[in-house]
């Protein structure tokens, strides 16, 4: 017989009430209200508060991680840059929680045991990513290319979504031109000021 409640459901009631009001309002107290549920059960579900935050901001990162992950892998570095908006688009509450909030804000101090290492392994992807979007956006990696591709894969879409889901708004189309507009000057600039050293 399936339990009454699983560990998703938690999650499911956290990312709620962290949309709603911010992670530090997902307690154990709230949570289990959200679900009509036994305070006694969320331990039988999940370890501790930390635990369900900690594995609720993984998913999340590692979520959104995925689609830029597979746009490099097919070599596209402006799909990589668009990513961002339409992920907000079709997962508004998750991005407002991955963008708006920090990690600390889930698991302020030590991670605990049981995600250290799949936070360590994810710290690990993403700086092979780094290195991975400079040979994709710029054809090399080196220092400069590496800054640049960070700035127009991540930093200027990030950039460009925020104001919007502050608002709790999806991103407009004019988000999308924006990125485009600056991926497509910087990556010119980039290629003119080193066409005589290609």
């Amino acid at each position: 017989m399936r339990a009454k409640f699983a560990e998703a459901d938690y999650l499911s009631a956290a990312l709620a009430i962290a949309f709603e009001h911010g992670p530090a309002a997902a307690t154990v107290a709230s949570i289990s209200e959200r679900l009509k549920a036994p305070t006694g059960s969320f331990y039988h579900r999940c370890p501790s508060r930390d635990v369900l935050l900690g594995n609720l901001w993984l998913k999340t990162i590692l979520q959104f991680q995925q689609g830029v992950s597979e746009a490099l892998a097919a070599g596209d570095g402006l799909a990589a840059a668009l990513h961002t908006p339409r992920w907000c688009r079709e997962h508004l509450n998750e991005a407002r929680l991955l963008l708006l909030f920090s990690r600390e804000d889930f698991v302020a101090g030590e991670w605990p045991v049981e995600l250290r290492e799949r936070v360590a392994a994810m710290n690990r992807r993403m700086k092979n990513d780094a290195q991975r979007r400079a040979r994709v956006v710029f054809g090399q990696d080196g220092a400069e290319e590496r800054r640049l591709a960070d700035f127009v894969i991540a930093n200027v879409p990030v950039a460009a979504v925020r104001e919007h889901l502050k608002g709790r708004e999806s991103p407009p189309p004019i988000v999308d031109h924006m990125i485009f507009t600056t991926y497509s000057a910087i990556v010119a600039d980039y290629r003119a000021r080193h066409a005589g050293s290609e």
